[in-house]
């Protein structure tokens, strides 16, 4: 990812504005000095750098809970902010190129609240887990092109190579999110969904409860496919085939299918190299039969409180408060020379936790954006108030 390697550093006074990109504020970790936050906005994006103090050097770069998609908006600020602190770059890994051009067009690129706030029903849609190239992603798109597909991805190169062949291509059926797919399910209206689609997931061995499939993603894939629709896990891994049959075989609806070595239309690179190795590759089909109920809305998460006592927040600092519905780890706590306060939390359910920052200046609020409004993370919300007002 893109950073910078600097000699010293000396804040400027906040805030500052260059070539487009705010800076607003510095905030230091409590307990570390050798870190520090710098909050950063350019158009509606806004994140934070991250500055590590190291040795015989500085970092400086993105953080990597609130770090935006395309990475083009890191590196603007990366190189605003040297330029405006005026720092002494030892080092750096940025390049000098313009945006590539199909980068400009981001329509395709949706964040995780343009889903919550006006989720697409107008037509049937397809979502595909970890789509990595994107070769079958784009292959779908481009034979259905009256369904919408929907793909999620972490891997923020994977995302903008894939968004430059949508500009490419000129196709409006593919939105494209940056977030976890276990958490995105749950906002997905039930009975919308024909396909599911998870292609060679991370096997993820000696983490099991880092898995894509588990239960609850399968239970919530049912509530959002139609009756008729289907679960589609590919895997190479026979560790993974073996948990997951074993995983859907559980559930009292059990209308599964199972290939070994199918041939599909398309395949991923890594796929083709498999093959090579004469690796197996196993599909596991579940279709389901359920007409589920309607999805609860949830309100948006709000806080009523105003203000919280300094002393609570260090007692919290890197405590973690655990319930029946999951938990609340109070990470790292960072402070601002105006007294503005930030912690650093994971909270939610234990499979699939959220990562973000808490901003506790004046009204408090989420940052970069509020948890998805779940029933687990309603409940991590309310536990989070209680534990902020001591």
């Amino acid at each position: 990812m893109p950073h910078l390697h600097i000699a010293s550093f000396k804040a400027p006074a906040f805030p500052l504005s260059v070539d487009g990109v705010t800076f607003d504020y510095a905030a230091q970790n409590i307990l570390h000095k050798d870190e520090k936050l710098i909050a950063a906005t350019i158009e509606d994006k806004s994140f934070f750098l991250l500055l590590k103090t190291l040795p015989d050097k500085i970092l400086l770069k993105a953080d990597k809970i609130s770090r935006p998609s395309p990475t083009h908006f890191v590196k603007r600020a990366l190189l605003a902010f040297a330029k405006a602190a005026d720092l002494n770059v030892l080092a750096s890994n940025i390049d000098s190129a313009e945006i590539n051009r199909h980068l400009n067009d981001k329509s395709a690129l949706w964040s995780i609240r343009d889903f919550e706030q006006n989720f697409p029903t107008d037509r049937e849609v397809r979502v595909e887990v970890g789509f990595g190239s994107g070769r079958h992603l784009l292959h779908q798109a481009e034979c259905y092109p009256d369904i919408l597909f929907i793909g999620i991805e972490i891997h923020k190169p994977s995302i903008e190579q894939v968004l430059k062949q949508i500009n490419i291509r000129q196709l409006n059926n593919i939105l494209l999110l940056d977030y976890d797919a276990r958490l995105f399910l749950e906002l997905v209206p039930s009975n919308l969904v024909g396909r599911i689609y998870v292609h060679f997931p991370v096997p993820w061995d000696k983490k099991p409860q880092r898995r894509v499939i588990n239960t609850a993603f399968i239970t919530e894939s049912i509530r959002a496919l139609y009756a008729g629709g289907k679960l589609e896990l590919r895997t190479d891994s026979d560790n993974y085939f073996a948990y997951s049959f074993a995983t859907f075989m559980a559930l009292n609806q059990n209308h599964i299918e199972i290939f070994k070595n199918r041939a599909l239309e398309i395949s991923s690179k890594y796929e083709d190299r498999w093959r090579r190795m004469e690796k197996n590759i196993y599909d596991v089909v579940m279709h389901n039969e359920e007409i589920s109920k309607p999805l609860e809305t949830i309100a948006p998460f709000q806080f009523d409180i105003t203000s919280v006592d300094s002393d609570t927040l260090e007692t919290l600092n890197g405590k973690t408060l655990r319930f029946d519905e999951g938990f609340i780890h109070f990470e790292r706590l960072y402070k601002t020379d105006g007294n503005h306060f930030l912690f650093r939390l994971s909270m939610g359910p234990y499979e699939r936790p959220e990562h973000l920052y808490l901003s506790l200046n004046e009204q408090p609020h989420y940052l970069p954006a509020p948890p998805v409004r779940s029933w687990s993370n309603l409940h991590a919300h309310r536990q989070l108030q209680k534990a902020l007002n001591g």
